[in-house]
């Protein structure tokens, strides 16, 4: 027996019934499986090895271009992989599924957080960060390939936000997950930025939540375990829910729509405006593989597609090279 048949098999003996068993999974187009790794452990590998899975490292999550210690989009995806896990295993659903997922969820995110999914969704009337994550593990990694996953990943991906609920009670995992995480993670780094303290948070939070950032995350993944157990739909107990509906709102006034923030998010704005504006009219300036795809998707697209890649530090790159002048002197010039 395989490697991957008896993971596959372990799978069948292990999970719940109503878990996504990797042994059903379909891929987008057919190949030849991996002796070694199940359908939702390639997917995973496939994720982590990709360029727009390593650019996250210097995307951001809140605060743009912060100091070491705060949260980027890859240690976002990381930590909802972990919170994911944890869910997971206590109700005997697919890790390995939840795992792609978490770690895919982002991979389509603009440089400066929410600020340039914003910026993009102006200048072309509809972008949303989960479709473009969709689309990138579709059609634009490997070249123009895509990565070819299961439909089980790509569904997760594509709904870990929005209005539909993912078809597996995985991708509802990490649709939670990603909140509780972005939430008490984003909380955590608002501290160390001196804009909020613990003391600040509603009442009603620190009650049923508390003000630690690691008992917050047991509380709300403690709960989601006690009131999954069996059921087909992933969720949380009413107080909870209420407690984290606070707790967001709280989030947003203090620190996600914060004014102390406001003004770099413009700037990251600007930055994008400007980008999108000079590459629409100088296509030759993209990259050739990007000059390439203008032919199948649009030009319009194809910019969007390059600017979403960015990471925050290339994308200022550009700008200073497209619309700083350069210093002279000394007589070497540049």
């Amino acid at each position: 027996m395989k490697l991957r048949e008896r993971s596959e098999e372990l799978e069948r003996k292990i999970l719940a019934s109503h878990a996504s068993y990797s042994h059903k999974a379909v891929r987008q187009r057919p190949e030849e499986e991996c002796p070694i790794r199940t359908a939702f452990q390639r997917d995973r590998d496939r994720i982590i090895h990709s360029k727009s899975f390593r650019r996250l490292k210097h995307k951001t999550q809140v605060y743009i271009a912060p100091e070491d210690h705060y949260r980027m989009r890859m240690t976002h995806s990381l930590e909802v992989a972990q919170i994911s896990r944890t869910i997971a295993r206590g109700l005997a659903l697919n890790e390995d599924l939840v795992e792609a997922i978490a770690l895919g969820h982002d991979v389509g995110h603009t440089p400066f957080g929410h600020a340039g999914e914003e910026a993009l969704c102006q200048l072309v009337g509809h972008f949303h960060h989960n479709e473009q994550s969709l689309r990138v593990v579709d059609h634009l990694e490997r070249n123009g390939q895509g990565l070819n996953l299961t439909g089980e990943v790509r569904d997760g991906i594509l709904h870990h936000t929005g209005a539909e609920e993912p078809l597996t009670l995985e991708g509802g995992i990490v649709r939670r997950g990603d909140r509780v995480a972005y939430l008490c993670h984003d909380y955590d780094d608002g501290i160390r930025a001196g804009m909020l303290q613990p003391q600040d948070l509603p009442d009603f939070v620190k009650v049923h939540l508390g003000t630690r950032t690691s008992d917050m995350i047991t509380v709300m993944v403690t709960d989601m375990i006690e009131q999954s157990q069996g059921k087909e739909k992933i969720g949380f107990s009413p107080t909870v829910q209420q407690a984290m509906d606070e707790f967001r709102a709280f989030m947003f006034e203090r620190i996600y729509r914060a004014s102390p923030l406001e003004e770099e998010r413009q700037k990251g704005q600007y930055v994008i405006h400007n980008l999108f504006a000079f590459f629409l009219k100088h296509p030759e300036q993209l990259p050739l593989e990007f000059q390439e795809r203008e032919a199948q998707w649009g030009r319009e697209t194809t910019v969007v597609d390059y600017i979403a890649g960015l990471t925050d530090q290339y994308a200022i790159h550009l700008f200073e090279r497209w619309f700083i002048p350069v210093r002279w002197g000394h007589g070497c010039g540049r």
